[in-house]
């Protein structure tokens, strides 16, 4: 596979030179050359398959020539085995044609490390084949900076750096990345937001000189082997049920579902997306009427969503561009410069309406919603989770909904036990191999949000 630029001007690449690249020289974010279909039962490989055998077979396409079935296999294999539950993102019933994924049963408890795990690995076996050695940075509101540590530490070939806004992740996610103990991991709190820390990254990126001397790399969904790996949890769950399935997504940056809209170009039998926000609403006001113009971030209780710029939906607007680079960076330089997008009607109608929908929910709802499903099903749910819920309990007449709807479970609710325990009274345990997690010492930089100060950070940091 051949990838693209959503900006048109970087050279096409394959996979492995991507996955190491993470964003486009000229800034924009490299997708596949086209959508493969979905290999079927009736295409000739049907029969029960595990996760791991139906994320070869979805991903192959993505990541040949560069890796083969049998190499992909075992990253896969090695990836999912650190997961704490056999069928790695289980379904379990909510309710009449209600279900919830669980995504958290990796070892950050968080959704991001279906993707990173294997990320991880990849970026290991290209690099030592290769004789290379980068160094990732990262922003993260909380999830992602855990799960690219986790996946990395340790890695011969990778320094990592995490950038995280000071102040506005919950304590455990802090920790389970200020916590790690090895010499090639390293975490800086940023005085700002999550979008301040994202624009330091993407900034750093377009320093070329900067990338090229310190040879950055990302893993945070601009990633397009993040986005890929995704993909792969929509595909199962909607091969779980005959005929199509409607999705609840709790989503800031776009990534997660846009990876389930990728599923559904690839073939995946899915009806529809509802994307759940918080009070943090850009997506929610762009989908409902047309309005994606930035606001001030609200520190809220899913501080994972708290997120005015959503980087992913660059993707989906190349997409609706027809594919023209140069019309997605006009319109992404117009964002910047006044503060808000605008798309076509025509656009809306092929691409959002009947595709996308949403809701978002402040804190007093999400509070309630995670109270509500405590007290009907004895189900702990993080708060992310609690808008997709909210959302789903949104659908349906008075028969209820007339097609599966799966929620996504985003996070462990011990990764915010305070609000869990707000809702329910009750304060959800850590599992076992985090129990110590608070006792473990800290290791952490601080800077201010200025380029200079965390470029200079950066290059001290990873001087060998």
């Amino acid at each position: 596979m051949r990838y693209v630029s959503t900006r048109g001007q970087a050279p096409e690449l394959g996979f492995a030179d991507v996955l190491l690249a993470g964003l486009a020289s000229d800034g924009g974010l490299y997708v596949p050359e086209y959508w493969p279909r979905l290999c079927t039962p009736e295409s000739g490989r049907g029969g029960p398959r595990s996760y791991v055998e139906r994320a070869v077979e979805v991903m192959l396409p993505f990541v040949s020539p560069d890796i083969d079935e049998i190499t992909l296999t075992h990253l896969c294999s090695e990836a999912y085995e650190s997961f704490r539950h056999p069928a790695v993102v289980p379904l379990v019933q909510l309710g009449d044609r209600q279900w919830l994924q669980e995504l958290f049963h990796g070892p950050t408890l968080a959704f991001k490390d279906v993707a990173l795990q294997l990320v991880g690995r990849m970026f290991d076996h290209v690099l030592a084949r290769r004789g290379e050695r980068v160094t990732i940075v990262g922003a993260t509101s909380g999830d992602t900076g855990s799960a690219a540590i986790d996946s990395v530490a340790g890695c011969e070939h990778v320094d990592i750096v995490i950038l995280y806004p000071a102040g506005r992740t919950s304590e455990v996610q802090r920790r389970q990345m200020t916590t790690v103990d090895e010499p090639n991991v390293h975490t800086v709190a940023i005085e700002g937001t999550f979008d301040d820390c994202q624009d330091l990254v993407k900034a750093m990126f377009n320093d070329a000189p900067f990338r090229d001397e310190h040879r950055l790399s990302a893993v945070n969904s601009i990633n397009w082997a993040r986005v890929m790996a995704q993909t792969v949890y929509y595909v199962v769950a909607a091969e779980t049920f005959d005929g199509p399935v409607s999705f609840r997504v709790p989503t800031g940056n776009f990534g997660n579902v846009l990876a389930g809209w990728i599923a559904r170009e690839m073939g995946a039998q899915i009806h529809d997306f509802v994307i759940a926000s918080n009070t943090n609403d850009i997506l929610t006001r762009f989908v409902r009427h047309n309005d994606m113009s930035t606001r001030d971030v609200v520190a809220t209780l899913s501080p994972s969503m708290d997120i005015q710029v959503s980087s992913n939906f660059e993707r989906l607007l190349f997409e609706m561009n027809g594919r023209d680079g140069g019309m997605t960076a006009e319109q992404l330089d117009r964002f910047r410069a006044i503060g808000r997008l605008e798309v076509e009607a025509d656009q809306r109608i092929q691409y959002i309406e009947g595709t996308f929908s949403a809701a978002s929910f402040d804190d007093d709802t999400t509070i309630s919603e995670i109270g509500r499903l405590h007290r009907e099903s004895g189900m702990f749910v993080d708060p992310h989770t609690a808008t997709a819920t909210a959302a789903a309990a949104l659908t349906g007449g008075p028969h209820g909904p007339d097609r599966p709807i799966i929620s996504l479970a985003t996070a462990h609710p011990a990764k915010f036990p305070d609000a869990v325990q707000k809702a329910t009274g009750h304060r959800p345990p850590l599992p076992d191999h985090l129990l110590d997690l608070f006792d473990r010492p800290e290791r952490v930089n601080t800077a201010p949000a200025d380029l200079a100060a965390v470029q200079n950070l950066v290059a001290r940091l990873t001087h060998h």
